[in-house]
């Protein structure tokens, strides 16, 4: 078992709980979106509330940090966008009809996903709707963006002129268990994803392999490839629905209502560790050097050794489920449902673990004079098989 943290700070100012919690570009500031109707704006120089942005009627469901500015949505229908210095509303976009639950700030769209079953786009610039994308039959519940130019050849793109100039694709995910796929010039469906049977929770795109990873309420996790819409993998072993996932190097991290989090191995679909201790939902999760950081609706935070699966660490201190983590500066900043936002000093177990890499490294460096590289692949793989069995 991991040994107990103390926050070294906890900040009480919002009225209500915390949704969510977004790092900007630069890692100079936070945003907390809350249940208050307001946002605040952290410095993560001195951990302190540097900006209350207030103006919605309703709670606020999801936030994004830009540099140099801010955007909510909330559950009054509409997207703000807010200047980080002086706190001003600079934008208003209204147009959805229900609860506005995901918003995705990409070049210089703002894209919106809602209960009113649409996903839209904006310009960033501007209070004017750009596209509308509609053909859900339930809530959009979250979003993903890329460009064409990421994953098609020049021979393979075979569109409409005018979709060949905005190359760019919206991917949204929907409680009618389909993924969708749109032009983001035309607002044309190009691939409607089925094989789940339960809401789309969650998606993760890794564009430079064209693959998009969706977790659902049907306890899966399915892997498409975003050019043709052939359906490559699904994961089946969890027990509940998945909630968040994470890739990393090619590893794939599932955060799910079982309690648990897995790893798997995306080349191969093979499940290669199970991340146990929580009490409640995996509700967030985060990878940070060599270290799987974990936010449950048992109101703890955890620590996990990526690869051994050891828990190192708990965090105790939140009231409620943990909705967000964040990581900047080997500080592990944790948003929970009881308003707190409470700061966690992680340079112990990161400099341990950077020691442990470190030794790993020059293990296998030796390993590797002494046989080939499929040798050494073989013997990766069996180092996955003894842990699994010494679950």
């Amino acid at each position: 078992m991991g040994n107990s943290g103390s926050a070294v700070k906890v900040c009480t100012d919002h009225q209500g709980g915390i949704n969510w919690l977004s790092l900007s570009p630069d890692g100079q500031r936070l945003l907390t979106g809350s249940e208050d109707g307001t946002a605040r704006l952290w410095s993560t120089a001195d951990s302190q509330c540097h900006g209350h942005f207030q103006g919605h009627e309703s709670y606020i469901t999801f936030c994004h940090l830009e540099n140099e500015a801010a955007f909510t949505c909330s559950a009054d229908h509409t997207i703000r966008k807010w200047d980080v210095v002086t706190g001003q509303c600079l934008a208003i976009y209204r147009g959805h009809t229900s609860i506005v639950n995901r918003i995705l700030v990409a070049k210089d769209y703002l894209f919106s996903g809602s209960y009113d079953r649409t996903a839209r786009c904006w310009s960033v610039d501007k209070e004017k709707q750009i596209q509308e994308f509609r053909g859900h039959r339930n809530c959009v519940l979250t979003l993903a963006h890329y460009s064409s130019r990421d994953v098609l050849e020049e021979e393979e793109e075979d569109e409409e002129e005018e979709e060949k100039v905005s190359r760019d694709l919206l991917v949204t995910g929907s409680t009618d268990c389909t993924v969708k796929v749109w032009w983001v010039s035309s607002g044309r469906c190009y691939q409607t994803l089925l094989g789940h049977t339960g809401a789309v929770l969650c998606l993760i795109l890794d564009a430079p392999n064209r693959e998009l990873f969706s977790g659902s309420t049907d306890y899966t996790i399915r892997t498409w490839n975003i050019v043709t819409g052939e359906q490559l993998k699904v994961f089946k072993e969890h027990q509940g629905s998945v909630i968040c996932l994470e890739l990393v190097n090619r590893h794939l991290y599932s955060g799910s209502a079982d309690r648990t989090v897995k790893c798997w191995f995306v080349d191969t679909g093979e499940r290669i560790q199970t991340y146990k201790a929580h009490k409640h939902s995996v509700s967030t999760l985060k990878y940070h050097a060599g270290i799987l950081f974990t936010g449950s609706g048992d109101a703890c935070a955890r620590a996990f050794n990526s690869r051994s699966g050891v828990l190192q660490k708990i965090f105790r201190g939140h009231k409620f489920i943990i909705n967000c983590i964040q990581i900047h500066n080997e500080l592990l900043y944790t948003a929970s449902h009881d308003g707190t936002l409470r700061i966690w000093d992680i340079r112990g177990i990161c400099k341990r673990n950077k020691r442990r890499l470190k030794k790993e490294r020059s293990v296998q460096g030796r390993s590797s004079q002494k046989g080939s590289l499929s040798r050494l692949f073989n013997n990766k793989v069996g180092c996955m098989v003894q842990q699994e069995n010494g679950e």
